[in-house]
């Protein structure tokens, strides 16, 4: 069955009345629900739709000089529902975190209709049970995220980006480590091979604050070798060109080591996170949750296991 309310209270009726007939719930479409609900520019926070996606939320933000400091691939086409129930992220997690960081409330139908509240509209918020990170990556298994409150910074002064070409992985590792114990603050960090025809490495790190921080700490990070301009434009290549990749988290000293097994397939890694897009083989991933407790939750909140599967 696919769900397609026009707003959150038939959502909750729908998910209410199947309960007799037991039919599962295959996927559902919120965008009817995609107002900006509220923005308190003065307490730096904004309340959403879950059918919005997060370009027009951005947009929305800026007008105030503010943003939500998370950039997944093709924000044009995610909705936050579906940014909140994937945990996607992008190359700014280095320095600003997922979205998990910066959501302070959230409403969400659960599988028998009932729409629950966890925290609130306001940064200082202790009420309740924090069930908002246990809903935020569930993929929908757990419960429909149908709104969300989000916490927001102001938009940095300027962003700088530089990088590094780098003859080897082992070449690679070197400025990695200079970099992490120096006394720069980065809100990027990735080693990619998507820009040259050759697959050439090419070490990215990206700056943002005031101009004048911005640019010290671009010239600290010349002299441990990133001279040359740079931008994310390899990002966006890669994610539009390789229409199915791989995906695996691995600790961030364990980045290079995995990359060594790509055999030079394209990727795009987080170094700074340990975080690897490729179009290699599939490497097995030892992060995933235990299956275990994916269980208990799910026979918890969807006992019937009328919403999606986790991995479905």
């Amino acid at each position: 069955m696919k769900l397609k309310p026009a707003s959150i209270a038939e959502l909750a009726s729908l998910l209410a009345a199947d309960r007799t007939r037991m039919e599962k719930v295959t996927s559902f479409d919120l965008s009817a629900i995609d107002r900006l609900v509220e923005h308190k520019a003065e307490d730096m926070t904004a309340t959403v739709g879950a059918g919005m996606n997060l370009a027009d939320l951005q947009k929305q933000l800026a007008l105030n000089g503010q943003w939500l400091p998370i950039d997944p691939p093709k924000p044009e086409s995610l909705s936050i529902g579906a940014l909140l129930a994937t945990n996607v992220s992008g190359p700014r997690r280095f320095g600003y975190g997922t979205v998990r960081d910066y959501v302070i409330g959230l409403q969400v139908v659960l599988a028998d209709g009932r729409l629950i509240h966890s925290g609130g509209k306001v940064v200082k918020n202790v009420a309740g049970y924090d069930l908002m990170k246990l809903f935020i990556g569930s993929r929908g298994s757990l419960g429909i995220i149908v709104e969300v409150t989000f916490k927001v910074l102001p938009l940095p002064e300027t962003e700088q980006f530089v990088e590094a070409k780098c003859a080897s992985l082992e070449d690679a590792e070197k400025p990695i480590d200079a970099l992490l114990n120096s006394d720069l603050a980065p809100i990027v960090l990735d080693l990619h091979n998507v820009s040259s025809a050759n697959r050439r490495l090419t070490l990215v790190v990206g700056f943002a604050g005031t101009r004048d921080d911005v640019a010290w700490q671009a010239g600290k990070a010349a002299e441990l070798g990133f001279t040359d301009q740079s931008s994310l434009d390899y990002g966006k290549t890669f994610f539009t060109q390789e229409a199915a990749f791989q995906q695996v988290s691995v600790l961030p000293s364990k980045t290079v080591e995995v990359i060594r097994t790509l055999n030079n397939a394209p990727f795009v890694a987080r170094a700074g996170n340990g975080i690897i897009y490729h179009s290699g083989p599939v490497i097995p991933n030892h992060q995933d949750r235990p299956a275990r407790l994916a269980e208990r939750l799910k026979n918890e909140f969807d006992p019937k296991h009328i919403l999606p599967d986790l991995h479905s």
